[in-house]
């Protein structure tokens, strides 16, 4: 078991649908080498995805990237690389999809006659600003078209280039057209650099929240996960560190591990942190009623029990401390200064 400077997982992990042998072959990756990282363009058929879970408080959303360079080792969209008969490992971190059409795609849909404007969430699944994105600025010409039309958009990231679209989110702010929130599971340098290897440092993100708030961008702090035995004891840091920053509010999310990201945080585990590893463990599953993952709604992002009682009890502590509410909702922003695409153009010809 190799650890690679600058990727989170150890090994590729097979998916839960890869049929193929265990036995590798010349033409296949080896984890003995250190894996590039490999951009490939996948048009998207539609753009939005639609989510009716009671855990999430966003209806919409738009992922540009499918893979995240970041390699946090704790990502629960790791999983969907086994659609592609991928790797959620290391594939996941290095074969990076993007839809180069995301823009087109949006005003198609936008162009719908029976359309109705709800807040889209970028970065639900995979971070909009991550490493490839300084290159292909797939993110920021999706915020030029939801500022042109006057749709609102919430963000959620931990990658300091969105310091680059200041001019455009606090443009659409000043419309009340959108919101971010900022991910910061731990402050520690030297634990960030194995649990999210190429993520920007805390300070960074800290400094990311005085910016937004300072140009009047509403940004709340995103404690996710919260690893029992690993980051916990954070949890009032983080949040007092946030709140001084500028944020309006908080919200945390225990670990979850859907399908085989517990294989991958295990290894991990194992290769890291090998004298607690066995701690670690007992205390997910105190938190998930015996099992390593509890999905049921209502669970699986805070757990259950004393240990996970005792985290949401630290946790609305440490706001109530910091001066700021707890819990993540969707913002009030306006959904009725829609600019339909063409609505303006059609408008013209039936004067005429």
């Amino acid at each position: 078991m190799i650890i690679h400077k600058g990727r989170g997982a150890l090994s590729r992990t097979a998916g839960r649908f890869d049929r193929r042998s265990v036995e590798s072959t010349d033409e296949e990756p080896s984890d003995d080498v250190a894996p590039e990282t490999v951009l490939t363009a996948m048009p998207a058929r539609r753009i939005i995805s639609s989510n009716d879970s009671p855990d999430v408080p966003f209806e919409r959303s738009i992922n540009p990237y499918m893979g995240c360079e970041h390699g946090c080792i704790y990502c629960y969209a790791r999983p969907s690389h086994s659609y592609l008969d991928l790797s959620p490992g290391l594939d996941f971190e290095t074969r990076i999809f993007y839809k180069p059409n995301a823009v087109s795609a949006l005003l198609t849909e936008w162009r719908k006659p029976g359309y109705e404007c709800k807040p889209i969430t970028i970065g639900a699944n995979t971070d909009p600003y991550q490493p490839a994105e300084k290159k292909l600025g797939l993110t920021r010409q999706l915020l030029q078209v939801f500022l042109e039309h006057r749709h609102p958009v919430s963000l959620i990231s931990k990658g300091g280039l969105m310091h680059r679209d200041l001019d455009l989110l606090t443009e659409l702010a000043s419309l009340n057209l959108c919101s971010v929130a900022i991910s910061v599971p731990t402050a520690d340098n030297a634990l960030k650099r194995r649990l999210e290897p190429r993520v920007p440092s805390a300070d960074v993100r800290f400094r990311l929240i005085r910016a937004l708030s300072s140009n009047g961008i509403p940004s709340s702090l995103l404690m996710a996960p919260i690893i029992p035995a690993v980051n916990d004891r954070e949890i009032e840091d983080i949040v007092a560190r946030a709140a001084a920053s500028g944020a309006r509010r908080a919200s945390y999310v225990l670990l979850r591990l859907p399908f085989e990201l517990k294989q991958i945080f295990t290894e991990w585990l194992d290769g890291h942190m090998p004298e607690r590893a066995g701690h670690v463990m007992s205390l997910i599953r105190q938190a998930s009623g015996g099992k390593d993952y509890d999905n049921r709604f209502g669970i699986r992002q805070s757990g259950r029990g004393p240990y996970a009682d005792m985290i949401a009890q630290r946790f609305k502590v440490a706001c109530r401390k910091s001066g700021i509410p707890h819990g993540r909702r969707q913002d009030d922003l306006d959904c009725g200064s829609f600019r339909r695409p063409g609505q303006r153009q059609m408008a013209l010809s039936f004067t005429n």
